[in-house]
């Protein structure tokens, strides 16, 4: 089959360097109509009272993480109706990754969560500018990717894969395996 002719939103989550923001770039920029929307933008917004996911998250921290899934609902949301393909690409884990399905309602929504080996997370990690390990395990984050996060979408192990290679595999299969509504 091939892509959604009508606008659509692709969720891409994984764990930290997993690929998401190289992958979900080379997405958006297949569609002749596309936005990279890239959740960790609105954390960022935050300049002050912003509390961090930590392993043992606090009520606020959480508060914010649930604000930050429903802005990039939202945004995705506008983008879709406004007639565009929207990338949303996020660390999104364990039952935040139905909720934030169901807050897409209304437009033809897609999930892929890229899942490579711990090994090759702690590679990827070593070799890019941006640390995002440091209070969280490599370990731990992907056992709440693995454990704790529903099978839905396209799940793709893409430890021997490129970013180019991913997204080539991504576009080929999302739209049969990837469908959520």
């Amino acid at each position: 089959m091939s892509y959604s002719r009508q606008p659509a939103v692709i969720v891409v989550t994984g764990v930290m360097a997993s690929g998401k923001s190289t992958v979900a770039q080379l997405l958006a920029e297949k569609f002749d109509r596309g936005v990279h929307l890239r959740g960790d933008s609105f954390r960022k917004m935050m300049v002050r009272g912003r509390e961090e996911m930590l392993p043992d998250a606090s009520d606020e921290a959480m508060r914010q993480l649930a604000l930050r899934y429903k802005l990039s609902a939202s945004a995705a949301k506008a983008y879709a109706e406004a007639g565009f393909h929207v990338v949303l690409q996020d660390v999104i884990l364990g039952p935040a990754l139905q909720e934030m399905t169901v807050m897409l309602r209304g437009v033809p929504v897609f999930v892929v969560v890229l899942n490579p080996s711990e090994d090759t997370i702690r590679v990827r990690e070593q070799n890019r500018g941006k640390k995002g390990y440091g209070v969280w395990s490599i370990h731990e984050l992907n056992r709440r990717l693995t454990d704790e996060t529903p099978r839905i979408g396209l799940w793709l192990d893409t430890s021997d894969l490129t970013p180019e290679e991913t997204a080539q595999e991504i576009w080929k299969r999302i739209w049969d395996e990837g469908k959520i509504h």
